[in-house]
């Protein structure tokens, strides 16, 4: 679960290029939610997950996050590190090699991961644990579970960008956010990394958020829809309305929201 309370991000305040990124920005999910975001470049999107993930600094907001299987109150992680939030949030980029160490080889990749957070006893790399990457990997239906001792760098982009999905759902975390994770990839492997994605969600009931340009995406998939403009939600969709939805009403929708704004800013200057 995470919820975000009055979010904001300026960037340059109090200079002439002063520009907020995010303006009081509200969101609640629960587990197993998958939201699907849209808006256009410079929409705030981005700025949102960094936020979240504890890249960039708020001016304003808290956030609060409940780990996966903590049945205690949420926790505030607003001043939490980035490095500490990543126990607990996953995040895939739109570049496929981003995820992954190509100089490692598969097996010490997984490693890596699969330590991420790890609070017992010093684990190492032995037949038990090869034997369950071996299984794991076998789930992609790729031929990894062959491959632990190449290096990562040998393997394609849909390989790597599949191999980074497993491997950050292997780590349970709380919170997935998926930056365009499939907008570098061909088609056939764009089609496999999204089912890969929700099975993934299914299987281990995460919660997800899928930032996209892909309106086919953005309607058939996850069971709420938001669209950002300027650094703000103007628009959230829950499921049962969404399945309603053509890729045209949302840009009328848009195109409405914009429109009625124009007009609010032109009463405010009469």
């Amino acid at each position: 679960m995470i919820r975000v309370e009055n979010l904001e991000v300026v960037f340059a305040p109090g200079t002439q290029d002063e520009t907020a990124a995010l303006k009081n920005v509200n969101l609640r999910l629960e587990r197993g939610d998958f939201l699907t975001i849209i808006g256009s470049n410079g929409a705030g999107k981005t700025t949102l997950y960094n936020a979240i993930a504890g890249t960039l600094p708020l001016s304003n907001g808290r956030i609060f996050i409940r780990e996966e299987g903590d049945v205690a109150a949420e926790r505030d992680v607003t001043r939490e590190a980035e490095y500490r939030r990543a126990r607990y949030i996953g995040r895939i980029f739109q570049n496929p090699l981003l995820g992954t160490a190509g100089r490692m080889s598969l097996e010490d990749n997984m490693m890596i991961c699969h330590k991420k957070g790890y609070k017992g006893l010093k684990i190492s790399l032995n037949k038990a644990m090869r034997d369950y990457f071996r299984e794991a990997l076998r789930t992609l239906g790729m031929g990894l579970e062959n491959r632990l001792h190449d290096n990562v760098e040998l393997f394609s982009g849909g390989q790597r960008q599949a191999l980074t999905l497993l491997m950050t759902v292997m780590s349970k975390p709380s919170l997935l956010l998926l930056d365009e994770h499939t907008a570098a990839l061909d088609p056939h492997n764009a089609e496999m990394i999204m089912d890969l994605t929700l099975r993934f969600a299914s299987e281990y009931r995460l919660t997800v958020m899928m930032i996209t340009h892909n309106m086919a995406h953005a309607l058939g998939f996850g069971n709420r829809l938001l669209m950002m403009d300027s650094g703000e939600i103007i628009m959230d969709v829950n499921a049962a309305e969404k399945t309603r939805l053509s890729a045209q009403d949302i840009v009328q929708r848009f195109r409405d929201i914009k429109n009625r704004d124009l007009e609010n800013d032109k009463m405010l200057l009469s």
